[in-house]
């Protein structure tokens, strides 16, 4: 299943404060696409599978994960399909990328592993423990829950409706996808737009995620992400897929939130899915801390979870 070795960086990445780069990379074929995964850690230590966010890659967790190898753990996370290091796709779907999780986890190993995911990561984990919890120990969604708030619910339900317009819009994406990219520039103007998204974290960060997360073409920098994928180009996703089903979750549960909101955010808050808990999942929150809780605060938010698996 796994092939050939991810290449070097296409540049210089610069020094951020407690980042480390993986201490290895291989790569994962799902079902003929091929997925980068990264890992930090000893390869025969207890194995946590750690999962980005849309619009993300693995590399986020250069300062995260490697808190959480220190422990003693082998951390695996990957780039998604159509981000960062993996391959493109001819289609994105919600159930694609869940494969894909899969694929990268049984390749780590076949007996149950630890999860943990962040926003989109943390949502495609809940629905894969809930289809097999069996290959599963305990879950950490870090913001990774969403809500059904009247915004994101209204849009997402114009989108399941699959109107004629938005049909005609979908199949004129895909049918101009090959020549569609993305807007060049700099590496600083990369990390510039990224700050519009991203306006808690500090510009070091952003220039250090733009070094690992774009690729150097003749007319400048894109970031490596397919410009077909937009805020929701990972297919539909209804809050109500996982609050109907959280009653009955499967395995032990932290659930951690932050309480400032960003443009990428859920905006869901603890309170607002207290009543959906089952009684064994316990809830953090991070106060003073945005959507990117474990860039904000790397340290607290890895020894929340050290502290967690160790009990």
């Amino acid at each position: 299943m796994e092939g050939e070795a991810i290449g070097a960086a296409r540049c210089a990445v610069p020094a951020f404060p407690g980042s480390r780069a993986p201490d290895r990379t291989r790569t994962v074929n799902a079902d003929g696409i091929r997925i980068a995964v990264h890992e930090w850690g000893e390869p025969d230590a207890t194995p946590i599978l750690l999962v980005h966010g849309a619009l993300d890659f693995a590399r986020t967790f250069d300062a995260f994960a490697p808190l959480l190898a220190d422990g003693g753990y082998r951390v695996v996370s990957y780039d998604q399909r159509g981000h960062g290091d993996s391959e493109h796709a001819d289609l994105y779907s919600w159930v694609a990328d869940e494969r894909d999780l899969l694929a990268v986890a049984d390749s780590v190993t076949r007996e149950p592993l630890i999860a943990i995911g962040h926003s989109k990561g943390g949502s495609l984990l809940v629905h894969a423990i809930q289809a097999l919890p069996h290959r599963f120990t305990r879950f950490v969604a870090i913001d990774g829950l969403p809500f059904r708030n009247p915004h994101a619910d209204s849009a997402v339900r114009e989108k399941k409706s699959m109107t004629a317009p938005i049909i005609t819009r979908w199949l004129d994406t895909r049918r101009q996808s090959t020549s569609l990219q993305r807007k060049p520039g700099t590496l600083e103007e990369l990390a510039q737009r990224r700050a519009r998204m991203n306006p808690r974290l500090s510009l070091a960060w952003l220039r250090y995620l733009a070094s690992l997360g774009a690729r150097q073409d003749a007319d400048g920098w894109r970031w490596k992400l397919d410009p077909v994928i937009g805020a929701s180009g990972f297919g539909p996703m209804r809050a109500r897929w996982m609050t109907d089903r959280l009653p009955g979750f499967p395995i032990p549960m932290l659930a951690i939130f932050g309480t400032e909101r960003e443009p990428m955010g859920w905006d869901a808050t603890a309170a607002d899915l207290a009543p959906y808990f089952p009684p064994t999942t316990q809830v953090h929150v991070m106060r003073d801390t945005g959507h990117f809780i474990h860039i904000e605060q790397p340290r607290a938010t890895a020894d929340l979870i050290l502290r967690l698996l160790r009990s």
